[in-house]
């Protein structure tokens, strides 16, 4: 159980920036993200991982490139939440039609359920606890939540306490066999 999962959220988008729901749409970095990305590649060198998986997003991608990492392996399971409907909206304009709506309890119409996402998260998960030395992913905010509240052992609706801002360093490890937050939401 030596193994640790180092998690980086991308850089900053003009969806992420503006509070749009970013799924499917493959919205690219802002000029601050890029920024960012690189001081999170400035914090990672002279880690060694045995493994480094990306979205396939660009908005993943380019950032595990700009870090240092442009041969990052394409795990489709990190890909970000399916927002159906919702994609593209933000959570204001979602509660005109549907009033008190919160993603973590009521979902989306013709997207992907919280069980779904966790479904894909736990695979993640135990590809990470396959190998033997820390994994590095780079994925979007609503997965990593859910793959940290998967990998506490939690119900995938915790992850709606781990707020998880734009290119910051998460690292999930263990407190003895306990699995543990050893970092959340570090700015590099």
């Amino acid at each position: 159980m030596s193994s640790r999962l180092f998690a980086v959220r991308h850089g900053e988008t003009e969806w992420s920036l503006s509070g749009q729901h970013t799924g499917r749409t493959d919205v690219p970095l802002l000029d601050a993200g890029r920024d960012r990305a690189k001081q999170v590649g400035a914090f990672l060198t002279g880690r060694s991982f045995a493994q480094v998986l990306s979205s396939p997003f660009s908005r993943a991608r380019e950032t595990a490139a700009i870090a240092g990492y442009p041969d990052a392996e394409i795990d489709d399971d990190l890909r970000e939440w399916d927002y159906g409907d919702y994609e593209g909206l933000k959570t204001l304009e979602i509660r005109k039609d549907r009033p008190g709506w919160f993603l973590w309890d009521d979902g989306v119409p013709n997207g992907e359920s919280i069980d779904e996402v966790a479904v894909r998260a736990d695979r993640v998960i135990a590809r990470v606890r396959a190998v033997e030395g820390d994994t590095l992913v780079f994925a979007h905010g609503h997965i990593l939540r859910i793959l940290s509240a998967r990998w506490l052992d939690q119900p995938p609706g915790f992850g709606r306490h781990l707020i998880l801002s734009p290119a910051t360093l998460s690292i999930l490890g263990h407190e003895r066999e306990a699995p543990a937050l050893e970092s959340w939401n570090a700015p590099p």
